[in-house]
């Protein structure tokens, strides 16, 4: 005080006070553990945002909400929101060495009910990894003979199974076909998820799924048992070798008859689609599904970082290249339904489909009626696989980080840390069960309709923007990263912090809320009342945690209101 020093900025900390700090930061990097090399860090957040998501989610808004013109509203996003909140994130987890609910005592303890709402859609993201068990169920049986989704010759199809060489014929003259299904369909829905009338008939397990499932399980744990250790040396191959089979299925889908077609499905702009305020709104919540926004993964992942890494260039690199990588998958998709529109005599958006829809019906349907339909199809499902892979295991890794540091003393301790993510894992796995069981599908939509529904992270984007950019201090931040990296980033992240960020994400809670629709499946199946209230208890679940936790710790701390 009596020089005046400023002890609230890095910058400000005089040389004996900065020495300290070093050394704090060196034994708190020593119990948690670091990367290894900056190319592991890299590879694991490209892998943990490289998913699905840009796969089977983005070719098909971008097909849907005007071609070649969803781009600009996309790009637009990702420079005002995703970028920003993607270095907010990284910096947050950087700086402050923290899981992302310790993360918040550090820096706005009135803000830890961000942290804990990220801890419940942890419990729900978890889930996805029943998608990874689809494709390793598809996997094997992509090295049949005869492959069994493009035939109806099987035990489990029915009277109105419709074969892959008749599919044209269902698609085009419905009224002579009126209760047709086709091949593929039947395998999805009778075959492998066996599924029952409802979500009341939950049905046996399958145990062709349970060891899928079980297979998961074991990969995730020895993937994450060392920590960071064992997370950066497996996404060497995780994180690469996707993009090696996406390069193949490129190849080999533009020179398909009718890719060219399908292209043109895919990127022809509609300009008069930009006036839709839904087309901007799903350009939003793309971005933050597909940068895996406001989950806590970048927190975690940045929190393994030695304090002085440029997160600015990483953050930008990264984005950079999870953008080009939505955007190449597009025309891997779109090539191949081009290709099997041609054969089957319609148009694309009749084999054009959104989500497990595309991934394990329509392309499934279009490997199968290339030469070598084995190869190609056993590659598709090899690349979801690891697509799969590394999201989950970051995602396990990111809950198993912040609980350990809730509680270090206990959970930092080498065996104890890997006894705990053993009963981590061995938990997951069981609760799982019940998504492979004949109800199972009807269970998984709803947690996927109401549990990670972009309501909530928009809800917590909101609470973390908010606490950073006005209760912290987004100048601060600013000053914390140009004192790591070493030049101090524009004042443009500060704008959008306080101002762009939270107006965006009010906005898209807001019309989420106002257009609200009950969950239905294929069109015809109402879940009952109590599973929809039971959708909006998880749906609240989570951002109910913001204003509680501001509630106990005012009501918990000592002194005025303003202090």
């Amino acid at each position: 005080v009596k020089n005046r020093r400023r002890y609230d900025t890095p910058g400000g900390c005089p040389k004996p006070v900065k020495k300290t700090v070093k050394k704090v930061r060196q034994s708190r990097a020593a119990a948690r553990g670091q990367w290894a090399s900056k190319t592991e860090y890299i590879l694991v957040v490209a892998g943990n945002v490289v998913g699905l998501g840009n796969v089977w989610r983005f070719p098909y808004l971008c097909y849907r909400y005007g071609g070649g013109a969803f781009l600009i509203p996309y790009t637009l996003l990702v420079v005002v929101f995703g970028i920003p909140l993607f270095l907010l994130e990284t910096s947050l987890g950087q700086f402050t060495q923290e899981g992302f609910i310790t993360c918040w005592r550090k820096i706005c303890p009135l803000a830890q009910g961000v942290g804990y709402g990220y801890l419940v859609l942890k419990v729900y993201e978890l889930v996805y990894i029943i998608i990874q068990a689809w494709a390793l169920f598809y996997l094997v049986f992509s090295f049949r003979s005869e492959l069994p989704w493009a035939t109806c010759n099987n035990s489990w199809n029915t009277a109105n199974c419709v074969s892959l060489q008749d599919v044209a014929n269902l698609t085009t003259n419905e009224t002579a076909f009126p209760n047709a299904t086709s091949a593929a369909t039947e395998f999805w829905e009778r075959r492998m998820l066996r599924m029952s009338r409802g979500i009341e008939e939950v049905g046996s397990v399958s145990w062709e799924l349970l060891l899928c499932l079980l297979a998961s399980w074991v990969f995730c744990y020895f993937s994450i048992w060392k920590g960071v250790r064992s997370t950066g040396k497996v996404a060497y191959f995780t994180a690469t070798f996707p993009y090696v089979m996406l390069l193949i299925l490129l190849i080999r889908g533009l020179t398909l008859p009718g890719a060219f077609d399908g292209i043109y499905f895919y990127l022809y702009p509609n300009l008069e689609d930009l006036t839709n305020l839904e087309v901007w709104i799903e350009a939003g919540s793309q971005i933050c599904y597909s940068y895996s926004l406001a989950i806590g993964n970048l927190i975690v992942l940045g929190s393994y970082n030695k304090y002085n890494n440029n997160c600015y260039k990483d953050c930008l690199w990264i984005c950079l290249l999870n953008s080009c990588t939505s955007f190449v998958a597009g025309f891997v998709v779109f090539s191949v339904l081009g290709f099997m529109a041609q054969k089957q005599g319609v148009t694309i958006d009749v084999v054009a489909d959104s989500g497990p829809g595309l991934a394990f019906i329509a392309y499934p349907q279009a490997t199968a009626l290339m030469p070598l339909p084995q190869f190609w199809t056993a590659c598709f499902f090899f690349m979801l696989i690891l697509l799969a892979v590394d999201t989950q295991f970051t995602a396990v890794e990111s809950f198993i980080t912040t609980v350990s540091d809730l509680f270090p003393k206990l959970l930092h301790a080498p065996v104890r840390h890997e006894i705990f993510v053993l009963v981590v894992c061995l938990c997951n796995f069981l609760f799982h069960i019940l998504f492979i069981t004949e109800g199972g599908i009807y269970i998984f939509y709803l947690i996927d309709y109401y549990g990670g529904t972009r309501v909530c992270q928009n809800f917590l984007t909101i609470g973390a923007t908010v606490a950073v950019g006005w209760i912290f201090g987004a100048d601060r931040l600013l000053d914390i990263i140009g004192d790591s990296i070493g030049q101090r980033p524009s004042v443009f992240f500060k704008l959008c912090w306080k101002y762009v960020t939270p107006a965006l994400s009010l906005i898209s809670y807001i019309l989420y809320l106002s257009d609200y629709r009950d969950l239905k499946i294929n069109d015809w199946y109402v879940y009952p009342n109590w599973a929809y209230v039971l959708g909006w208890m998880m749906t609240f679940s989570s951002a109910i945690t913001v204003p509680l936790w501001v509630i106990i710790h005012l009501c918990s701390t000592t002194g005025s209101f303003r202090e």
